[in-house]
């Protein structure tokens, strides 16, 4: 399969990716208080994903993130579904997707200045499925071949129903990463990108140097694209050097909103003093970014303001 990121980013300078999608169902008045979290959507209302999909694609996103973060065999079948309902459901995370992004293309109104929307497949961590926090740290206690066990069928599930490319995102630790590499260079070769979630400017979350992570993936063909996400954005234009500094491979950022907790209103708050989300977006764009969205608590206002900042 061809680099669909690579040719994208040959008549365009940026891609921008949409924002937040489990957050902004909750946003939305949705109940996400489930092991399967978003995905559980998938069977209960695909309307509402739809809806928020949309929603990014009119705020000036190039590309959505399908809602198969949290959808594995494994969690499926914890929650009793059977092996075949769990490949459907699977699937319909990217047929959603594809379905919002062709509809949204019929118009030629939406056909301005822009390319066809792109679908990437989200495939998140080990840890999600766990729902234990260890996807914030990496430290699963198995092995790689058991990782490989993990991820398999899911990975296959995802390319069969037709993504343009993987997501592998949220990846807390490189050990993740080396096994996902492996099972994709036994896959169709279907792009991918990937972005880990890091602890700072220089880490990973399991403490692994980001360096050595992108070093490491930048002589991989399935490798289109490598990042961030999930992060705190004030340690993104470090982290974007650091990757540079190893790779010419296109570095992909979605950080979250970079919000802190007020423990009194029971709501999530931009830190005080910390530029737009346009605004940082411009900075990691200087720095080397060119597939730049948002990730937990960011918006379609947060996306469209991200996207005048860059298309300007």
């Amino acid at each position: 399969m061809a680099d669909v990121i690579r040719a994208y980013l040959k008549q365009k300078k940026y891609l921008i990716i949409d924002g937040a999608l489990g957050t902004e169902l909750e946003r939305r008045g949705c109940n996400l208080d489930d092991p399967l979290w978003s995905a559980r959507l998938l069977a209960d209302n695909p309307e509402m994903i739809a809806a928020v999909h949309t929603d990014y694609l009119h705020a000036g996103a190039d590309c959505l993130i399908t809602a198969s973060y949290q959808a594995t065999f494994q969690g499926l079948a914890r929650h009793g579904f059977t092996h075949e309902q769990a490949q459907k459901l699977i699937q319909s995370a990217v047929i959603l997707a594809k379905t919002v992004v062709n509809a949204f293309w019929a118009d030629p109104a939406n056909r301005v200045n822009r390319l066809k929307p792109l679908v990437g497949a989200s495939v998140g961590p080990y840890g999600a499925f766990l729902t234990n926090r260890s996807e914030y740290t990496g430290n699963y206690g198995i092995s790689e071949d058991d990782l490989v066990v993990f991820h398999k069928e899911r990975l296959k599930t995802l390319v069969s129903a037709g993504p343009d490319f993987l997501a592998c995102e949220t990846l807390p630790c490189f050990a993740e990463a080396r096994v996902l590499v492996r099972l994709l260079e036994n896959l169709d070769m279907i792009p991918a990108w990937f972005s880990f979630s890091a602890r700072d400017g220089q880490h990973i979350n399991s403490g692994e140097a980001v360096r050595d992570c992108a070093q490491w993936l930048d002589d991989k063909p399935c490798v289109a694209a490598m990042g961030i996400n999930c992060t705190d954005p004030v340690h993104v234009v470090s982290l974007v050097k650091e990757i540079r500094s190893v790779t010419d491979k296109p570095v992909v950022v979605y950080p979250n909103k970079g919000e802190q907790y007020n423990n009194l209103t029971k709501s999530w708050a931009p830190k005080p003093g910390r530029p737009s989300f346009g605004e940082m977006a411009t900075q990691w764009a200087k720095n080397g970014a060119r597939l730049i969205g948002g990730c937990c608590h960011t918006t379609p206002d947060d996306i469209c303001q991200l996207a005048v900042a860059l298309k300007s």
